[in-house]
């Protein structure tokens, strides 16, 4: 027992959490835990003292908007938690054998997809801003150093040793450590760094994945064989090349999927590798003693709600399988045992080939309630919303308003355009009756931050025109992709459960960031025994939106400069496979030469004249067209569902798409139902 009533318990890595809150101790004693941050588990904090922090940070914020928006959420999840025991407690009194053998039969399920075969490597650079800055200025690499004035985004392991760490307020690390030096955000150096680094990762995997400006996912396992290397010596080779050729140092995890390569690259911190062998006992083991908290997508509030059912580690998940889904949810269950076998992804493909599930901007901005200051930031946050669509070649059909009043209470609104959405005047047109709506419906009405997102999105990337001039999209028509996505029972697109919770926890860290953002300013100002500066605020907020905008950023892998077997080979969308060798080598393409696109079958070809005639001429000797024009049979199910989508209704009136009346089945109707059913027909096969 603490001085103040706190109960803490030590885990796994030397890292204190406070337990589920008991009868008769501190209300205040969640509280101070989750005001540590998002940052908890960062490296190298083993030795620090975690009471002592937490304690500063509770006096330091104490009277805050800040602090009294914390102490909100904490009653709220404190009330939630007993909400959840009380149920529990029901559960224990009924039988559960049903629900027992179900999450039995899933582990069983999940075993048969496990896969040993794959190495995927996690790589870390090791505090990579800091690190970066040390290069200009190396006199900082032996002194407590931060990167961000307001809220530190990146310390060194000087500063780490006091408690500082990313994701917290400047004044409250200049408490922990006073002698601390803050340098301020300079995006262009970072980039132009990170991209050395990765044009050496393109070399060991031209398909990496980058998770965030200074971290990747790779598949090392087809490199390995190629070169006659063990996993671990590859890695020490890259480590060691991207150490000597960009002057940073990376750390790494090894093993059998993405999930357990995160979480082993935090181990041997700074400068250091630690493989977990593909081998389901290893595994299992690992996973065994490791605290919740350690998984990416577990963030403080599922792992409060986790501890208060007693589950504080992976392998306490086992014993509560019965009750996870009750207490839960399905998702929620599904991701827990994934967690406890050890299990994850092992398919690793570039950021920017991932299926995007919504395009977003949101922005925070000094307290706003002028109704012509908010339509302004909104027409400004459409605006910003079109030029992510634009890059992303995108349009959504739903359209998602979110604000933040100046209490810190989050309200989100969506609504459903009669067409898909993509410029700044329909973003704003369609927006603005949420924002009005909103305005009316609370009182006091102050913002401080907004955003815009489009979900369900429709591609607008079209590579061409076929053979009877209608246009065909990127992803060999977006319409049947739709329709085969399944849908939950809330009716939103379906999200594999750990993606969802990762997405979820990274949110978590950026409303963290933005909050404490507004809590530096505020305390700066009461420092100086003055108004908040009104410039010094907009300087403050720019910097934090622009940090928020390029952690974002997604760029494309670099071409490895020197192909060899690895960079040349044809990888199929999924890790593991790869076309058979043939000892074909595609002649060289200048960078500006485009493939060009098949009017019949609608497949990229080689951009040369003789090429592209010789394929027309076979494509047509199948007799396609005649063939496409002869078969009455229906177009295909889902393609059809996907066209009823989309055209189904609009402003209420509905748009058949049957037969015109008095028109026999089967019956050709000129040109252009053939055509049609040409068309949708080729996009099927």
């Amino acid at each position: 027992m603490t001085a103040d009533g706190s109960r803490l318990h030590q885990e796994v890595g030397g890292f204190n959490t406070i337990e589920a809150v008991q009868p008769g101790t501190s209300e205040h004693d969640t509280l101070k835990y989750h005001l540590l941050g998002p940052s908890l588990t960062k490296a190298g904090q083993d030795s620090v003292d975690q009471q002592k922090v937490s304690e500063i940070i509770y006096s330091a914020s104490k009277g805050s908007k800040y602090f009294n928006n914390e102490e909100y959420k904490d009653k709220t999840l404190t009330q939630k938690i007993e909400k959840i025991l009380a149920r529990k407690r029901q559960l224990e009194r009924v039988d559960l054998a049903l629900d027992l053998r179900r999450a039995d039969e899933y582990i069983a399920e999940l075993e048969l997809s496990r896969d040993l075969s794959q190495t995927v490597v996690h790589i870390d650079c090791d505090a990579f801003y800091a690190a970066v800055e040390e290069l200009d200025r190396p006199e900082l690499k032996h002194v407590p150093m931060a990167v961000g004035k307001g809220v530190l985004t990146t310390c060194n392991y000087h500063a780490r040793k006091f408690g500082c760490r990313s994701g917290m307020a400047g004044f409250v690390a200049m408490k922990l450590c006073p002698n601390l030096i803050c340098l301020p955000l300079n995006f262009e150096k970072y980039t132009s760094k990170a991209q050395e680094v990765r044009e050496i990762l393109a070399e060991y995997d031209p398909r990496f994945e980058s998770a965030s400006i200074d971290e990747a996912y790779l598949n090392i396992t087809q490199y390995c064989e190629e070169k006659g290397l063990d996993p671990e010596e590859a890695v020490t080779q890259l480590r060691n090349e991207v150490s000597e050729k960009t002057h940073i140092t990376i750390s790494a995890g090894i093993a059998a999927n993405a999930k357990i390569a995160k979480i082993a690259s935090n181990r041997n911190k700074p400068n250091g590798q630690f493989r977990v062998a593909n081998d389901r006992a290893t595994i299992l083991a690992f996973m065994r003693d490791l605290p919740t908290r350690k998984v990416n997508g577990v963030g403080r509030v599922f792992e409060r709600e986790l501890d208060a059912i007693g589950v504080k580690t992976c392998g306490d998940i086992y014993s509560q399988r019965a009750y996870l889904s009750k207490l839960f949810g399905e998702k929620a269950f599904q991701f827990l045992m994934q967690c406890y076998l050890g299990l994850g992804r092992t398919k690793v493909q570039p950021a920017e080939e991932h299926e995007r599930k919504s395009v977003g901007t949101e922005s925070t901005f000094r307290e706003m309630s002028d109704k012509t200051e908010l339509r302004e930031q909104l027409r400004w946050t459409a605006g910003e919303l079109e030029k992510d669509l634009t890059r992303t070649k995108f349009k959504g059909r739903t359209l998602v308003l979110k604000i933040k009043l100046h209490t810190y209470e989050v309200f989100t609104r969506q609504v459903i355009p009669p067409k898909a959405v993509s410029t700044a005047d329909d973003l704003y047109k369609y927006s603005l009756p949420m924002l009005d709506k909103l305005e009316k419906e609370i009182p006091s009405f102050k913002l401080r931050l907004m955003g815009l997102r489009c979900t369900h999105l429709v591609s607008t990337n079209k590579t061409g025109i076929n053979f009877f001039g209608m246009h065909l999209t990127s992803s060999a028509d977006e319409e049947l992709h739709s329709a085969k996505s399944k849908v939950d029972e809330d009716g939103e697109w379906e999200v594999w459960p750990e993606e969802e919770f990762e997405e979820a926890a990274r949110q978590e860290r950026q409303d963290e960031m933005n909050e404490l953002e507004r809590l530096s300013q505020e305390q700066q100002a009461l420092d100086d025994g003055r108004a908040l500066d009104p410039l010094s605020q907009e300087e403050h907020l720019k910097e934090s939106n622009r940090r928020h905008k390029h952690g974002r950023e997604i760029l494309p892998n670099p071409t490895p400069k020197e192909p060899n077997n690895t960079s040349s080979r044809e990888l199929g969308p999924s890790v593991g496979f790869q076309k058979p060798a043939t000892g074909y080598v595609a002649p060289p393409k200048a960078e500006d030469e485009k493939p060009w696109t098949c009017p019949i079958c609608a497949r990229p070809q080689s951009a040369s004249e003789k090429g592209f005639n010789d394929h027309i001429d076979f494509c047509l000797s199948r007799q396609t067209i005649k063939e496409a024009v002869r078969d009455h049979s229906a177009s295909p199910p889902a393609v059809e569902k996907a066209v009823e989508g989309e055209f189904g209704k609009e402003n209420g009136v509905v748009r058949g798409r049957g037969r015109p009346k008095g028109k026999r089945k089967g019956e050709v109707v000129g040109a252009e139902r053939g055509n049609k059913r040409l068309f949708f027909g080729m996009q099927g096969r």
